[in-house]
């Protein structure tokens, strides 16, 4: 997909950030990642981050991600497929352009491994992995790789790929900075944890849109959600709010990595093979399962 196209795209609507299921023999189940994409199909969003941070792209191997993009887009031909990509610099290169052989649309560009940087190692770093691809490019504000305004405005007049910025730090004056010296130049992602806790106010600082985690077990409550605050209905929003996702951040925010967890949990609540998350992450117990079975018991 040509780049402007899928920032376009992107710009339409709510976007999805599946799991990636794992069979008893801890590898990808692609079967089970294709039945929950297939259920998930019917629900019109403007395209799938696979392997992204809910898909537990910190935990695959590159061979991984690239047969998690080669069933997404099997199983969802007619959405775009953006890929998580990361870790060191020539690893990343290397990572996106086979994300490109496997079909891929786009990559969303997850922080570099480990390390700390300067503004000017991470300015350099995103430059590479722009000009190793021909597909769209989103950075990922996150962790140890942020990039302040002025960086991503040289980048953005340098790298024609540059299409999306996504933010999950939750510092609104850099965010706000950033789609004041872009314009329309990028698509701007709400990247925050459960982003619908924080979609009202990322929308005062130009972020129009978000992936939604939840939309892996709830599809019909996430996209009531995104409908009322695409249309600017607080009301509806804060309701939705107090009786569904502040409940779910309650059980999320029980431990560590449950941001990920609680939402593996809530698909295998559905009836999908999901196997456990991998280690360093640990699944919800026993008690809080019943907790989330609870939650979503009246949700679709």
């Amino acid at each position: 997909m040509e780049p402007n196209a899928l920032r376009d795209i992107i710009r339409s609507g709510l976007l999805s950030f599946p799991v990636t299921p794992f069979d008893a023999e801890d590898n990808f189940n692609a079967h089970a990642f294709a039945a929950h994409l297939e259920w998930l199909q019917p629900h019109p969003i403007a395209g799938l981050i696979v392997a992204g941070g809910t898909g537990e792209m910190f935990s695959l191997t590159p061979s991984e991600i690239i047969d998690v993009v080669k069933t997404a887009k099997q199983a969802q031909p007619n959405d775009p497929i953006i890929a998580g990509c990361g870790y060191g610099t020539k690893l990343a290169c290397e990572l996106a352009q086979g994300i490109e052989a496997a079909d891929g649309d786009g990559i969303l560009l997850l922080p570099h491994y480990l390390i700390g940087a300067p503004q000017d190692g991470i300015e350099a770093h995103i430059r590479a992995v722009c000009k190793s691809t021909n597909m769209g490019v989103i950075v990922y504000n996150r962790g140890q790789s942020v990039c302040s305004a002025e960086t991503l405005a040289r980048l953005a007049d340098e790298c024609p790929n540059l299409v999306g910025f996504k933010d999950g730090t939750g510092d609104i004056d850099t965010v706000k900075r950033i789609t004041v010296n872009n314009g329309d130049r990028l698509a701007y992602i709400g990247g925050m944890p459960t982003h619908e806790l924080f979609a009202q106010a990322y929308r005062g600082a130009g972020v129009d849109t978000y992936s939604s985690a939840v939309f892996n077990f709830v599809p019909e409550t996430a996209l009531k959600f995104h409908a009322a605050f695409q249309k600017g209905d607080d009301a509806t929003c804060e309701a939705m709010l107090r009786e569904f996702y502040y409940p779910f951040a309650k059980i999320r925010d029980r431990k560590t990595g449950y941001a990920v967890s609680a939402i593996k949990a809530g698909v295998a609540l559905r009836g999908f093979e999901t196997g456990p998350v991998r280690a360093p992450l640990t699944s919800l117990t026993e008690e809080e399962v019943e907790m989330m079975r609870t939650l979503i018991a009246d949700y679709s």
